[in-house]
């Protein structure tokens, strides 16, 4: 297995590094700019640059590379083509050339009321509409998935168990991004995970539950 992460210097993405590295898995992360993405990733990481929105660029970046995980989203800005960019059309190119180079796995973290249409997030942008439009795409390509809808985004840890459900039956709740890390690396190691649509937060009255139980849960 090779990795190559889109959105690794995001603080889910790089989380994600990290617990790639943790499992000794190889590593390709995919960035603008090198020298900043050397300071927070760890050395065995090999670095490459491209463009998200260049097909080609895009292809040589993943090179031998047989699964792919992406935290790819939209930063908060006053241009309103951002989630349009990046989380419809960035995927697009990211599902089309995995189908080229035949990936075995994409896992693409979403998020929770991505189905949601008034929901005040889209007041962004419509940010929630095009991450589920980058969904839809990546469902109808027959490329095997796992999408991963996390509910809010904590940077601090905590001791709850996560709690995983089908798609469209979490519409509240927040989890620590490390392990929205540890939910996306670990569906590639169970079969369970595969064409499916998880979504995830932590409870505090939650029992904890294997990955491989989460996942078949679904």
């Amino acid at each position: 297995m090779k990795a190559f992460v889109a959105g690794e210097t995001g603080e889910t993405g790089k989380r994600m590094v990290h617990e790639l590295v943790k499992r000794e898995i190889p590593t390709i992360a995919f960035v603008r700019d090198r020298q900043p993405a050397r300071s927070i990733l760890p050395d065995e990481v090999e670095l490459v640059t491209g463009d998200l929105l260049n097909r080609d660029s895009l292809k040589q970046a993943l090179g031998d590379s047989t699964v792919v995980l992406s935290a790819l989203g939209a930063r908060p800005s006053f241009d309103p083509t951002g989630p349009y960019q990046v989380d419809y059309e960035g995927i697009k190119n990211l599902v089309n050339v995995c189908q080229e180079k035949q990936i075995q796995q994409l896992v693409l973290v979403s998020s929770l009321c991505v189905s949601q249409f008034f929901h005040p997030l889209n007041l962004f942008w419509l940010v929630l509409w095009w991450k589920k439009q980058g969904e839809d795409y990546l469902i109808k390509s027959g490329l095997p998935y796992t999408i991963v809808r996390p509910g809010g985004l904590k940077n601090e840890e905590n001791s709850q168990a996560i709690v995983m459900s089908k798609a469209d039956t979490l519409f509240e709740g927040s989890i620590p991004r490390q392990k929205v890390a540890q939910v996306c690396v670990e569906a590639l190691f169970c079969p369970e995970s595969r064409n499916k649509i998880v979504e995830i937060v932590t409870q505090e009255q939650a029992a904890e539950k294997s990955f491989s139980d989460l996942f078949a849960s679904v």
